[in-house]
């Protein structure tokens, strides 16, 4: 199984519950079930644009703003949920991003020009590939690229308009 960028919105309270479930329940585990309207696998598609970007010298800002929304923040005080209930045990556990971080990133990822960022990007789909380190791609790179790009920035929207923390990790 191939690994890929997870993100989950949730509520500080929603937070609250599996933080006392896994203090409460036998093997610490914390009760982890955000409902499929709140998670977001984006594939490889992050990591492809990103990988594009500091090949291709883009718009450094915005690499920085897709790092961070994947990367999540250091702290927050999420330990218990380095559990197997959560992710698979591959890599770092889950990443915070707090509410006030949620909203600071929707502003910036919807000011992103995605267009200018891809301007350098081969137009063959072999020669795309290659550019964002994705061997034997089959497909649009663009429309990938794109299509996974939008889907994070849409994703970070809700979360900011909720209200609500995001959770990142690498499944």
């Amino acid at each position: 199984m191939a690994l890929t960028q997870q993100l989950a919105r949730v509520s500080v309270p929603y937070l609250d519950r599996c933080r006392d479930t896994a203090l409460d329940s036998p093997g610490a585990a914390p009760g982890w079930d955000p409902p499929d309207t709140d998670l977001l696998d984006t594939d490889w598609g992050l990591w492809g644009l990103l990988w594009y970007g500091r090949r291709a010298d883009a718009d450094a800002e915005a690499r920085a703003l897709i790092q961070r929304a994947i990367d999540g923040d250091p702290g927050g005080n999420i330990g218990f949920l380095d559990h197997d209930e959560v992710y698979d045990g591959y890599g770092d556990p889950p990443r915070l991003l707090a509410p006030e971080a949620v909203r600071e990133l929707s502003r910036g990822l919807d000011a992103i020009d995605l267009d200018a960022y891809l301007a350098a990007l081969p137009a063959s789909p072999g020669e795309a590939a290659e550019a964002c380190g994705f061997g034997g791609f089959n497909g649009d790179v663009r429309e990938y690229l794109v299509r996974h790009f939008e889907a994070l920035r849409m994703f970070y929207r809700e979360a900011a308009e909720r209200g609500l923390c995001v959770l990142t990790w690498i499944d």
